[in-house]
């Protein structure tokens, strides 16, 4: 019978069923970070519980780590704490830590794909909700929430339910100025925030199968902000290029093996799904948002939506626009901001930052007078990638301060905080109240190529068009 690889792979991993579609779900592989795991440690050690599998657990220190160059260094607390936990509850516990003490850290979701770790056809949980991203390899990777971080150390399964799939076909060629990151962004504007509930979405088309592994990353991370479990595009050769001679990846001795049997995952043409949906590259261009939601959102030469268009959304359009200081019919070009952005989970991997060193070269512009301006690696190999490419040199020169790995600013649970009424222009994947550290804060997500061009400007401006000679200059 026909499946699509989320049938595939959840079929592959039910250990059995508990109620009516409950499911005991083996878990393949478990990511942990400082913030979600402290309590779930804690709970095995009262109990007397040792883990399952420790060999099947890595972690990372990425949300409360400091990005200043000196992993020692915090500003808070509760961040040094979190940290030194992690560090003690991976060593008691035998789990693989990316420790930053010997310069192995960065975002988990980083992290993991880059050593290896994450393959098709595996079930892959973290305690944190941009999971997601590793669908990109052909898994089905989720969030979950502390107490589940537990169950996973102490059982190496967890309870789920079996999701409805919907597969997005996204067919053409960008134009060109068009990232991964508007892609998503144009989903989730088109689909909403809550399109994607109770679905796993199957990324598909010309479009996709065409984006290397990191653009297939941006979009599965997005897939949780458009409401959906979990997003995946199926494997194929594009997959296999990347984890060739990764760490932890298959040798040569057994590559061929587990390379066959990766892509028997992929979704069976006449698979059914629920729910198919066709998106036309072409018609997709820069995207921000406006609001308090990643579905809130404008191509950047469009003004916002009247009001009259949010339907049953009209009160938290009208909360979220207000909050913003904005307007129907407002364009989001020219507002000014005073911090830019670049990183995540969702955009702070090599590919990212040689983007924006692209876009920097086609003039001698630097950082606008009154902006500050900065980039943050995914992980220290990609900041050792970016330094032997002397982008470090040429970011330095225009103006942008590169720190050292970490989600940074993305989170507002380390020291990279907005203050008071400042306004970020974000390649992060949420724009919430508050997300990144001000309750007052504005945040405007877009790509780091858009974000690069606002601090430029010193205000959101269309990437597409750079302003031409040597202006902006401090």
């Amino acid at each position: 019978m026909a499946r699509t690889l989320y049938q595939k792979v959840f079929d592959l991993h039910v250990v059995r069923e508990v109620a009516d579609n409950q499911y005991q779900l083996a878990v393949d592989l478990h990511l942990v970070n400082e913030v979600s795991s402290p309590q779930a440690f804690d709970e095995l050690r009262e109990r007397g519980l040792p883990l399952a599998a420790p060999h099947r657990t890595f972690a990372c220190a990425d949300h409360s780590i400091s990005t200043g160059g000196d992993v020692r260094k915090f500003d808070d607390l509760l961040c040094e704490a979190q940290v030194q936990l992690l560090g003690r509850n991976t060593q008691e516990n035998e789990v693989t830590y990316f420790d930053p003490m010997k310069g192995l850290h960065g975002i988990i979701h980083v992290v993991a794909p880059e050593q290896g770790l994450t393959q098709p056809g595996m079930v892959i949980a973290c305690g944190d909700s941009h999971t997601s991203t590793h669908g990109a390899f052909g898994t089905i990777a989720f969030g979950i929430g502390t107490s589940q971080v537990r169950d996973v150390l102490a059982s190496q399964s967890l309870i789920a339910e079996k999701l409805k799939t919907r597969r997005i076909a996204v067919e053409g060629k960008l134009p060109s100025g068009v990232f991964a990151k508007d892609v998503a962004l144009h989903i989730i504007h088109r689909l909403g925030a809550k399109g994607g509930l109770g679905y796993a979405y199957e990324f598909c088309g010309t479009t996709i199968s065409g984006f290397s592994m990191d653009e297939r990353m941006t979009l599965c991370n997005m897939a949780v902000e458009g409401g959906a479990r979990c997003g995946y595009v199926n494997p194929d050769e594009t997959t296999l290029v990347y984890l060739r001679n990764r760490p932890y990846a298959p040798g040569a001795a057994t590559w061929e093996q587990a390379a066959a049997r990766w892509l028997s995952f992929a979704s069976d043409p006449e698979a059914y799904w629920d729910d198919e949906v066709v998106f036309h590259a072409e018609d997709i261009r820069p995207m921000v948002t406006w609001g308090t939601s990643p579905d809130q959102s404008v191509p950047v030469d469009e003004p916002l939506p009247d009001l009259a268009q949010a339907g049953e959304e009209i009160d938290g359009w009208r909360a979220a626009m207000d909050f913003m200081g904005a307007a129907s019919g407002q364009s989001v070009m020219g507002i000014p901001i005073d911090i830019a952005f670049i990183g995540s989970c969702t955009n702070g991997r090599l590919s990212d930052l040689e983007a924006v060193a692209d876009f920097l070269r086609q003039s001698d512009r630097r950082v606008a007078s009154g902006v500050r301006a900065l980039i943050v690696p995914g992980s220290r190999n990609v900041r050792e990638a970016a330094i032997a490419q002397g982008l470090d040199r040429l970011f330095a020169d225009r103006g942008f301060e590169m720190r050292d790995a970490g989600c940074s600013l993305c989170c507002g649970m380390n020291a990279d905080k907005l203050v008071g009424l400042q306004v970020c222009a974000s390649s992060s994947n949420r724009n919430f109240r508050g997300r990144q550290g001000s309750p007052m804060g504005r945040t405007y997500l877009m790509s780091p190529v858009m974000v690069a061009a606002a601090a430029l400007a010193g205000k959101i401006t269309d990437g597409r068009m750079p302003e031409p000679g040597s202006g902006g200059h401090k």
